[in-house]
C-alpha cells in the first residue's frame, strides 16, 4: 500500500517535500500531480525506480521517457539547446509544454529515444512538482497515469478520476502525493526542437500559444 503525502499546492510543506525526496533518492516511485495531468514519476538517476516506471506503464525500452526540470538553464544541463530553440522555450516555460531535444551524457540511456537520442523535458507550471526537483537536486520521471478514454473525452468527474488513479495505483507505487485538487485530463502539448526545424508533434494543453507560429 503506498504512503500517502498531502502537500499543499501553492505553498508546499517542507518537512513533507523532503521526506517524499528521501524516498525518492532510495529509489521509490511515485503518483503526482503536475500541470497537465496525474503522473508516475521517480528519480531520473534511479535505474530500477525507471523500469519499474516502464512496468507499470508497459512502455518498452524503445519508448522514450519524458522528464521535469525546474528552470530553462537546468534544461541545457541535460539537453543540447540551439539558439532557436531557446528562443521558443523561453516563451513558454514554464508551462505545459514537452520539448524534444538532443539528449547530453547526463541523461539516462533508458530515458532516451534510442534512435534519436534524443529525450523529452519539461518545466512544469506547479508549485509542487517544482518544489521537489528543487530539494532532489536532480530531474524527476514524468509520464501520464492519465485514465481518459483513448478520445480523450473530458471524465464526467474529475475527482472520481483521482480517487480511481490513487486506487488503481495504490499497490503499484510506493508514495501518492495528493494536493486535494481536481485533476487535469489534457496532456501537454509536444515540441520537437531537435532540429532546426521546429515542429508540433502533439496538440494539447496550451496548444493556442503556439497555434499561429510557424512551426
Amino acid at each position: 500500500m503506498a504512503a500517502i503525502y498531502q502537500i499543499h499546492p501553492q505553498n508546499p510543506q517542507h518537512r513533507q517535500v523532503e521526506q517524499v525526496v528521501k524516498a525518492l533518492q532510495d529509489g521509490a516511485v511515485m503518483l503526482y500531480p503536475t500541470d497537465t495531468v496525474y503522473a508516475i514519476g521517480c528519480d531520473l538517476n534511479a535505474k530500477s525506480a525507471i523500469e519499474r516506471v516502464r512496468k507499470i506503464k508497459q512502455l518498452s525500452n524503445t519508448k522514450p521517457l519524458t522528464f521535469l526540470c525546474d528552470s530553462l538553464s537546468n534544461i541545457a544541463t541535460y539537453a543540447r539547446v540551439s539558439d532557436a530553440a531557446y528562443r521558443i522555450m523561453k516563451h513558454l516555460v514554464p508551462g505545459p509544454y514537452t520539448f524534444l531535444l538532443p539528449a547530453t551524457k547526463l541523461v539516462p540511456r533508458l530515458v532516451q529515444d534510442p534512435k534519436r537520442r534524443t529525450t523529452g523535458i519539461r518545466v512544469p507550471d506547479h508549485s509542487g512538482s517544482l518544489a521537489l526537483i528543487a530539494a532532489l537536486g536532480n530531474p524527476i520521471i514524468s509520464t501520464s497515469a492519465h485514465l481518459a478514454d483513448e478520445d480523450e473525452s473530458v471524465p464526467t468527474s474529475l475527482i472520481d478520476v483521482r480517487l480511481e488513479l490513487f486506487e488503481r495505483l495504490d499497490k503499484l507505487v510506493d508514495l501518492i502525493i495528493d494536493d486535494g485538487l481536481e485533476p487535469g485530463y489534457q496532456v501537454s502539448t509536444i515540441l520537437d526542437l531537435s532540429s532546426s526545424l521546429p515542429s508540433v508533434v502533439r496538440r494539447g494543453l496550451g496548444w493556442e500559444a503556439v497555434a499561429d507560429w510557424e512551426l
